[in-house]
């Protein structure tokens, strides 16, 4: 595993962020971590400063772009960052047969696309005037392709895992490595609120387990369970009309 001393993580109070936190703490790797539940951050705080590690937690928006560049500069600025991880994230289904709520929906984009601009664009600055450093992105296999039982999460996600693809060569030119992370369904606070089957749910340890391993190896793409890869990948593959009379028949986001 590379040696990681200073390690930034968004959505970090549950989840994936939270198992990556723990997966990562150890003696002389200082985390900062942030979200928006002081209660909960606190105690995966405390969980991986039991491993030896130093924790920092920040309660923090990341739609707040002013309040992200600080604080992460401020991070930097006391440890170098050699990790930065943007994880935090929503989820929303239909109100009705296919509309979202709009208001939810404004919060969604908020805080999937651009809580992850202010997070990545701060870390991107930094590590460009020194050369290096490394920078993950949680998008999703449901951003393999727009899914009618969740439009604006599929949507989001898709911008998410688009954009990292396309500022990894350019950010690869000045030292920095870029990984775009694409989960199938991991147990965590959004999950638990679906009512619909979720093919091979993994326990939230088991995604933090594999996913630092392939962030050590500097992988491109992290995109897991393998079978439900190759399905997102043959409907993303598929002509319009038939992914579409296949997706049709899955059950609605509830």
């Amino acid at each position: 595993m590379p040696d990681y001393r200073s390690i930034l993580i968004t959505g970090a109070s549950s989840g994936i962020g939270a198992a990556i936190a723990q997966h990562l703490a150890r003696p002389s790797v200082h985390l900062w971590l942030s979200g928006r539940d002081f209660q909960r951050l606190e105690q995966v705080a405390a969980a991986c400063r039991s491993l030896g590690a130093i924790a920092t937690v920040k309660q923090l928006d990341v739609s707040d772009q002013s309040k992200m560049a600080d604080w992460i500069a401020e991070c930097d600025q006391q440890l170098p960052l050699d990790l930065v991880i943007a994880n935090a994230g929503v989820s929303i289904g239909p109100k009705s047969d296919f509309i979202e709520d709009r208001k939810q929906l404004d919060d969604l984009l908020a805080i999937n696309i651009t809580g992850v601009l202010n997070t990545v664009y701060p870390a991107l600055t930094i590590m460009k005037e020194r050369k290096q450093g490394q920078i993950a992105l949680v998008s999703s296999l449901a951003g393999y392709r727009g899914m009618p039982t969740a439009p604006a999460y599929s949507a989001s996600k898709n911008f998410v895992k688009s954009w990292g693809e396309a500022i990894a060569p350019l950010a690869q030119k000045h030292g920095i490595s870029v990984s775009v992370v694409c989960p199938g369904f991991v147990k965590s606070h959004i999950t638990a609120k679906n009512r619909f089957p979720m093919p091979m749910l993994m326990n939230a340890d088991k995604a933090a387990s594999i996913i630092v391993t392939k962030l050590s190896k500097k992988k491109l793409i992290i995109a897991f369970p393998w079978p439900s890869r190759l399905t997102a990948w043959f409907l993303s593959a598929l002509p319009s009309i038939l992914a579409s009379k296949v997706l049709s028949r899955l059950p609605q986001k509830k």
